[in-house]
């Protein structure tokens, strides 16, 4: 540990360090458990749009809940950063290349359409019972779901994380949004009753 950093940075470092610790098995049986219980939590209507991404780093694999929530009706999209400010939501299919789109990230190029997701799975460096989380501290998702919220879209935030991520408590601010439920390895847990039986209908 650091001395000297803001709560949040330290507990940011703290936990994808054990992220980061885990090996690369342990990470692939870990996300497979995320997608078959996420596909069994997660319920919408067909034709309504989730939004996934791509695994960076030690991310969870959401590759197969993204195939397996297509399966089932999902029309998929996944984030793109076109600068430091700004992320937007492009379509994905099975069939669609993937570029580089910044910060180690990749996506549909511009010639998918830009969507306006109705279920947004959120990466995230801690979460704690509440719902709180800690990103990773580039913003990028705060100003993406204050867009949402000002076009008057009451978009589902599920966040994706390990079991490990977990911490008593986020030190959270007025201005935070917290999450609506967090899909671990060990199944989806609610944070209030938007997300209790139904997820986006």
């Amino acid at each position: 540990m650091r001395p000297g950093l803001p709560d949040k940075a330290r507990i940011r470092m703290e936990r994808l360090a054990l992220r980061d610790a885990l090996s690369v098995d342990e990470r692939h049986d870990k996300s497979l458990s995320i997608a078959a219980k996420g596909a069994d939590a997660l319920t919408f209507a067909a034709g309504k749009t989730v939004s996934g991404f791509m695994p960076i780093r030690s991310e969870a694999d959401l590759r197969p809940l993204m195939e397996a929530l297509q399966d089932i009706g999902a029309r998929l999209c996944l984030p793109v950063i076109l600068d430091r400010e700004t992320i937007v939501f492009r379509e994905f299919a099975k069939d669609v290349p993937l570029v580089k789109t910044g910060f180690g990230t990749t996506g549909p190029d511009d010639s998918a359409a830009v969507l306006d997701p109705d279920l947004l799975l959120v990466p995230l460096a801690a979460f704690d019972a509440n719902g709180n989380r800690i990103g990773y501290g580039a913003g990028h998702y705060d100003r993406a779901i204050a867009k949402l919220h000002a076009k008057g879209l009451d978009t589902t935030l599920i966040g994706i994380a390990f079991d490990c991520q977990e911490v008593p408590s986020v030190p959270a601010q007025p201005h935070d949004v917290a999450l609506d439920a967090v899909l671990t390895e060990s199944g989806m847990r609610y944070f209030n009753e938007k997300t209790a039986g139904r997820t986006a209908e």
